[in-house]
């Protein structure tokens, strides 16, 4: 009997892609010693976007975030999304910086670190896997995958095989999109299968409708495991639902190894919280729907739903279609890039840029010029040359691998700008992924220990 296993997203992927990550530790640490015994493959309960809104938004620190976890899930691989270079934020980092936080995350816990490249660059992959096995813990090698005419299953195994080479554990096909049809699935799974002998791990969205039947055809492909949430935080931009597959693929015959009641006391117990985030606005109806035009402009759930916020945020609602629409043609312009963290939030911004301003390209962020000088690493296509004139000027591209020419000493120069803030390696590498940010955190930790201090005193 073949075994399919299961990797549980409710911690990370399903959250961030229906209520843009706004789960707090708090409102889950009473499941966790539960979903320990529920014989996941793995969980994935860290990085995406959590580090970045446990910091923002949550008044958490991600790394304690992280060993509570831990802590109560001594049974289970605990997993975690990295993209490459850029770590956990939205640029390039020095090496350096990228093998301490690999390090790091390795120490405080995690076990498998799924790798992926918003580009596909393979240089952006190279330090992040050499460090993770290392470091002792599996790389899970991920194809960001998407259609264009320059994304052909020729090159997709081509990158499979070099990213064994590289030292990965597993391969993951990653389809932030939901894109992925059944038979695609089938087909890029046995090519994978077949050229190389490594466990291959299926990651997909339900925004299309696609998804349930893309995993069955996954697996009858060869498949090893495919990555799942649990019925409340599933559908729509979110995973399918673990107890549906759970029970589908073992009527027909696979071992899953997953205990059917503790699969049904987790959904007892986020079916309150689901119901919390649906009433005060959290969980937006429009991420909970099908929408098969993805299929055109291929927006993946976490983009979809930070493309909603922008443009509430704007009180420019009513720009939706037309912003989804022009998503593409600016992805075309960009040299097809898959569209996942950080190319899916330049695609979208400027895709909301030029619908606001009315012209294409008025509107330019930082960042946008910054992947249009290379900082990003290499384009599947060229980008379009009027398009990236008229962004860069008379600027030059960069020659290169741009995290080559980063400096050495960022740890140390961020850990004696942060002086006393900076308690231990952890504090350094927040500060260095998010400056800003992390420092308003540092300051609201200080404030509640000064706070608490005052309290004590008081009561003595």
């Amino acid at each position: 009997m073949k075994k399919v296993g299961f990797t549980e997203t409710i911690l990370r992927d399903a959250n961030q892609s229906l209520v843009a990550t706004r789960l707090p530790y708090e409102k889950f640490e009473g499941i966790l010693e539960t979903m320990d015994k529920a014989g996941f493959y793995s969980v994935e309960c860290w990085g995406g976007a959590t580090f970045d809104v446990c910091l923002r938004f949550l008044n958490e620190d991600p790394w304690e975030r992280l060993r509570k976890i831990r802590a109560r899930m001594p049974n289970t691989k605990l997993q975690m999304l990295l993209r490459g270079q850029n770590i956990l934020g939205y640029k390039h980092y020095s090496d350096d910086v990228v093998r301490r936080f690999v390090r790091a995350a390795v120490k405080n816990g995690i076990d498998i670190i799924r790798i992926f490249d918003a580009l596909n660059d393979l240089d952006n992959l190279k330090v992040a896997i050499e460090e993770t096995v290392a470091s002792g813990a599996m790389a899970s090698g991920a194809i960001s995958y998407t259609t264009s005419p320059v994304h052909t299953l020729d090159k997709y195994v081509a990158m499979v095989k070099e990213m064994k080479q590289m030292g990965v554990g597993s391969i993951c096909i990653k389809d932030m999109a939901g894109i992925l049809s059944p038979q695609a699935a089938y087909d890029l799974v046995s090519a994978i299968k077949d050229a190389v002998d490594l466990p291959l791990v299926m990651h997909t969205h339900c925004t299309t409708g696609l998804a349930f039947m893309t995993y069955l055809k996954a697996i009858e492909a060869g498949a090893d495991v495919i990555d799942t949430a649990i019925s409340p935080f599933s559908g729509g931009t979110s995973q399918p639902a673990t107890e549906t597959l759970n029970y589908s693929l073992r009527e027909l015959g696979y071992d899953t190894g997953l205990d059917e009641a503790v699969l049904y006391q987790m959904a007892d117990y986020f079916k309150p919280i689901r119901a919390e985030y649906l009433a005060d606005g959290t969980l937006n109806p429009i991420s909970m729907a099908t929408d098969t035009q993805c299929l055109n402009y291929q927006i993946p759930g976490g983009m979809l739903s930070n493309l909603l916020s922008q443009l509430k945020m704007m009180n420019a609602l009513d720009k939706f279609d037309e912003a989804l629409l022009e998503t593409p043609r600016v992805r075309k312009d960009m040299g097809y890039p898959p569209l996942v963290t950080p190319t899916s939030q330049l695609v979208g911004t400027q895709a909301v840029q030029n619908v606001l301003a009315g012209e294409r390209y008025k509107n330019v962020g930082a960042e946008m010029k910054a992947y249009c000088r290379g900082e990003y690493g290499k384009t599947p296509a060229p980008i379009d040359p009027e398009v990236k004139a008229k962004i860069l000027g008379d600027e030059q591209p960069i020659q290169g691998r741009y995290a080559a020419t980063l400096p050495a000493d960022t740890f140390e120069k961020a850990q004696a700008q942060l002086g006393a803030d900076a308690r231990c390696e952890e504090d350094v590498l927040s500060y260095i992924a998010f400056p800003q940010v992390a420092e308003s955190f540092f300051e609201k930790r200080r404030e509640a220990e000064e706070k608490k201090v005052r309290y004590s005193i008081q009561e003595i």
